[in-house]
């Protein structure tokens, strides 16, 4: 089996158990979960960039920019949304 294969299979497996463990959490744990999974997009965004930035086929160039685009688009909704949501509970002078 092809690395490709192997690569393709692992991100099919982590897109199925990643929707299943979001479809399953109940709306009062979303905004504390979205909070943790920007630690998790601040990985995501350095591995997409050592990806980029590897070059090893115009494939992994342009996958690698996708994902830093899309963590970068995750990270800064997650933390808006938290500041939303933790400016909910400041007290109105």
């Amino acid at each position: 089996m092809d690395s490709f294969s192997v690569v393709f299979t692992i991100f099919v497996l982590a897109a199925f158990v990643g929707f299943e463990v979001i479809s399953k959490v109940p709306p009062t744990l979303h905004t504390p979960l979205m909070s943790g999974s920007n630690a998790i997009s601040g990985i995501t965004i350095v591995g997409a960039i050592i990806s980029a930035g590897t070059q090893h086929t115009w494939l992994t160039t342009v996958l690698g920019f996708l994902a830093v685009v899309f963590a970068v688009i995750n990270v800064v909704g997650g933390f808006m949304v938290t500041n939303r949501m933790l400016a909910m509970f400041k007290r109105k002078d």
